[in-house]
């Protein structure tokens, strides 16, 4: 079975993207898989650059052809924070503490002026330089309470007006039919047979 290596060590975004790739007969490692991996230095300015050197990271140390997604909240009233720190705002991805001082940053702010949006970047690398880029993104509001107790990241405060739940209340099918890293797969999905075969 031939292999492609997703870049991510979170589970849950690991668990998301196999579900995707499961029907095309293709393992799918991630970097919880893997051996003597490399550091993979994130100093992009954008969720583009921060996936194509997870990429390239992963591709030049095992090459084989890597799938890498970068993503993150952005924030209207924060000037576009956290962005490309979301899942590292409060010190190294923990969750909670990120939720906690995205409240606290925003305790000022009337329910009005909390829009956000959650931002996708994927990247697809292969060996033999053929390369994806695909994005997506879902638009919704900061509450000033978490509700749900599904997803990760910040999905128990994100709320999603026409479905009147935050993505922590939707089921798996639900969100992956409307959030950000959904929509970014199906734009990979339709580029992928022809990357693949190239």
């Amino acid at each position: 079975m031939p292999q492609l290596i997703f870049a991510s060590k979170n589970p849950g975004k690991v668990k998301e993207f196999k579900r995707f790739l499961a029907p095309k007969g293709i393992e799918v490692l991630s970097l919880l898989d893997l051996d003597n991996c490399p550091e993979i230095i994130e100093n992009g300015q954008t969720f583009e650059e921060n996936s194509l050197i997870k990429a390239q990271t992963i591709m030049d140390a095992y090459q084989l052809p890597v799938v890498a997604e970068d993503a993150g909240l952005v924030v209207d009233a924060l000037d576009g924070a956290p962005g490309i720190y979301s899942a590292r705002y409060a010190g190294d991805h923990d969750d909670a503490a990120n939720n906690a001082k995205l409240l606290n940053e925003l305790k000022d702010i009337p329910d009005t002026q909390r829009s956000a949006k959650f931002v996708a970047v994927i990247v697809a690398l292969k060996p033999n330089g053929e390369k994806i880029v695909a994005e997506g993104a879902v638009d919704g509001q900061i509450l000033t309470q978490a509700r749900g107790t599904d997803g990760f990241g910040y999905d128990p405060l994100f709320y999603y007006a026409p479905f009147d739940k935050t993505l922590a209340e939707l089921t798996v099918d639900e969100k992956n039919d409307i959030s950000h890293r959904g929509k970014a797969l199906e734009s990979f999905l339709e580029q992928f047979s022809a990357w693949w075969e190239a």
